[in-house]
């Protein structure tokens, strides 16, 4: 730290418990008092010096021979004062980033311009604080500190206003470009021509370069009225938002430590994300929630300028904090415009609320969900697939909104234990994710299972409302297989996955019969003109074995899910009887399928003709015959 020394005479001060004595050998004629500390001294280095100790002293000198003086609002207290008294009598002393500002108030106060003595107070602190304090990172990090304390006087004399302008006119210039001066927050020295100073020699090293968060940590050290005004001059100056965000995120982490409180022992990755950085003083909860409103307001509502894990650490404590509901709403809006980037440990929110309904926050993620949607179609999100006649067209793409979707999902699946949480609820949030999102809904059929089995107690036609949510033409072969094992399920969603599945199966032979197909034609062709070795005719024969394995597997699996269709249309059909309906027909229709099963009947005709007219695999025409008839 930088200094200046002042004075040439040897320390004539001494202490006695509450008191100073200058030990000059005159008796002290003079007693100023400036707290619970007295000040034993004598007038004429003081009123010589100050013209406040002037009229001060010529006021109560003509009351008595030894007068008395009260200074209860000096800046800087007793301490300071001290160093006043040593200026007067021109004691060595030294002036630093520490107290030059507690002696510039001070002076002022007092009043010690030139008049009353050339190389007075306010001129030597007003010096070392524009030709050095300023010039130097650290210094002015120190001086705009102990403006905490005389906040009042600091302003009216600009000097607040002025380490600030020194702070980010440093903090928005790149240290590389720079060289020597501004490495002075802690790295090493440089010369001029760029290479390492050791001990003022130079030893032809070339320093590392600086990235642009090297004043967070000096930042963070501010309190938050000054580092507010920081940031604020930091705006106006033009530092990028990125920059200013971390500066954010920095401080936020040293003095909320709610952002880490649910961290696990063994997570590396959030603890990385969310560690705190320092060990700053501990806050108040009220002081907690001033800080978490005003980073609210600091922050700009912008995608990706933070992690999202952090935005998630800031909404939860603002929950816990009981913040106002504008920044909790800011908070929400902040994570939808960046929903895709978060991790289901996010979501899983706990209920603050006093009611505790549920057990976690569901009512949050649907309105963090909206926002999410209400971005998404203003940037114009397109559809990540299509549907046509049953059929999937493409392959699922990573787009945000299909990582949302499948977000949500797993979230849903998580959430759908909790026995107080209401089917309105449940609906709601599912039903919030678009049909296009959901390249397959083998998810949400996982999250309405889990729901059902949770709550048993759902009558028949809330199982239809709740299972309605998913599209059975949606679900993967292995989720159709546990689907028509599943009990849970309503009979109508049972017919529906069993009539879809055997769709799925019969258009997957008959690709099959198409790949076989072609494969034999290829193998042929290149047989035909180059010759096949021994080595690439074994090949094709594995392969060829391997299909037929796999296309004779498909075919036990249809006849199976025939007969299983098959008993299930006969205990229909008696049920319809007894309600006086009695063809399969008005069943199917009543089932809304009765198109797709003459379109599969008519894609088990074709597939058969084209097995039969391959010579290679003679499939049982039987139940399709017999289903073709009925």
């Amino acid at each position: 730290m930088a200094c200046m020394k002042l004075g040439s005479k040897t320390d004539a001060f001494q202490r006695q418990g509450q008191a100073w004595f200058c030990t000059t050998g005159l008796p002290s004629d003079v007693v100023v008092e400036v707290g619970e500390m007295s000040f034993h001294l004598h007038k004429f280095p003081l009123l010589s010096r100050s013209g406040v100790m002037e009229r001060l002293i010529a006021e109560a000198s003509d009351e008595e021979e030894k007068c008395s003086i009260c200074l209860p609002d000096i800046p800087g207290g007793a301490k300071t004062f001290e160093l006043v008294a040593k200026f007067c009598y021109g004691v060595k002393l030294e002036l630093t980033a520490s107290n030059v500002v507690y002696l510039r108030c001070a002076a002022e106060h007092l009043e010690m311009t030139e008049e009353y003595g050339e190389g007075n107070l306010i001129v030597q602190t007003e010096t070392f604080l524009n030709q050095v304090v300023l010039r130097n990172w650290k210094d002015s990090l120190r001086a705009l500190q102990t403006c905490d304390d005389i906040i009042s006087y600091a302003d009216e004399l600009n000097i607040t206003k002025r380490c600030i302008e020194s702070l980010a006119m440093k903090a928005s210039t790149d240290p590389n470009l720079f060289g020597w001066p501004m490495m002075e927050h802690g790295g090493p020295m440089q010369s001029p021509g760029g290479s390492v100073l050791w001990n003022g020699i130079s030893t032809g090293a070339k320093p590392k370069n600086t990235s642009s968060d090297w004043w967070y940590e000096d930042a963070s050290n501010l309190s938050l009225p000054l580092y507010k005004r920081l940031i604020s001059v930091m705006e106006s100056r033009g530092i990028r938002q990125e920059i200013i965000a971390g500066s954010l995120t920095f401080y936020a982490k040293r003095y909320l430590p709610g952002l880490y409180r649910r961290q696990g022992a063994n997570d590396s990755n959030s603890s990385t994300c969310l560690a705190p950085v320092a060990s700053g003083a501990p806050l108040s909860e009220e002081d907690q929630k001033i800080l978490l409103e005003e980073i609210d307001r600091l922050l700009p509502i912008q995608k990706g300028l933070v992690p999202t894990k952090f935005l998630f650490g800031l909404l939860r404590t603002a929950m816990i904090l009981r913040a106002s509901p504008s920044c909790i709403s800011n908070f929400e809006k902040r994570i939808g415009l960046q929903l895709d980037k978060a991790t289901l440990e996010d979501l899983l929110m706990p209920n603050f609320s006093y009611s505790m309904e549920t057990l976690y926050n569901v009512d949050c993620v649907q309105r963090i969900l909206e926002h999410f949607l209400a971005m998404d179609q203003i940037t114009g999100g397109a559809s990540p697939c299509s549907a046509d006649d049953g059929q999937i067209i493409g392959s699922p793409s990573l787009t945000p909104i299909t990582m949302v979707a499948k977000l949500i999902d797993g979230y849903l699946a998580e959430v759908a234990p909790d026995v107080n949480l209401k089917l309105p609820k449940f609906q709601a949030l599912a039903a919030s994710v678009p049909d296009y999102a959901r390249p397959l809904d083998d998810g949400l059929y996982r999250a309405i299972d889990i729901y059902l089995k949770s709550h048993p107690w759902l009558s028949e036609s809330d199982r239809e409302q709740l299972c309605r949510l998913m599209d059975c033409q949606k679900l993967s072969l292995e989720a159709c297989t546990h689907a028509a094992q599943n009990e849970r399920l309503p009979l109508r969603i049972v017919v529906q996955v069993l009539f879809f599945e055997q769709l799925q199966l019969r258009t997957s032979i008959a690709g099959c019969f198409l790949v076989s197909d072609n494969l034999d034609g290829s193998r042929q062709l290149r047989s035909g003109i180059t010759g096949s070795t021994e080595g690439g005719w074994a090949s094709a024969v594995r392969e060829n074995q391997v299909l037929k394995v796999g296309m004779d597997t498909m075919r036990m699996r249809v006849s199976e899910l025939e007969k299983e269709c098959s008993n299930m249309r006969q205990e229909i059909e008696k049920l319809g009887r007894v309600k006086g309906s009695s063809t399969w027909g008005n069943v199917s229709k009543k089932f809304g399928f009765k198109l797709k099963s003459q379109m599969c009947s008519a894609q088990e005709d074709s597939v058969s003709n084209q097995k039969n007219g391959s010579g290679k695999i003679e499939k049982p025409k039987g139940k399709a015959q017999e289903k073709h008839k009925s």
